[in-house]
């Protein structure tokens, strides 16, 4: 089953904080959703632009997207 990257993107002299927090948020939804995938993450492209992401099995993207809309996804590759 192929497995998508939901991306969220902070920018700003805050963005490494607000990622932070907002992962926090997604892994709140896996757990309350019971989503079978449990992989989000942080990644920091430079100091003012900060990445937050969260991995969902194909079949689950759609309602995933349209509840938490995510800015930008691609094919997660391991």
């Amino acid at each position: 089953m192929r497995k998508l990257k939901l991306i969220w993107d902070f920018r700003g002299p805050t963005a490494q904080k607000i990622a932070e927090h907002h992962e926090h948020h997604l892994k709140e939804y896996i757990n309350i959703e019971n989503l079978a995938i449990q992989i989000t993450g942080v990644e920091i492209i430079n100091n003012m632009h900060v990445m937050v992401f969260m991995v969902v099995n194909e079949t689950d993207m759609k309602p995933v997207r349209d509840a938490l809309k995510p800015h930008r996804g691609q094919v997660y590759q391991e």
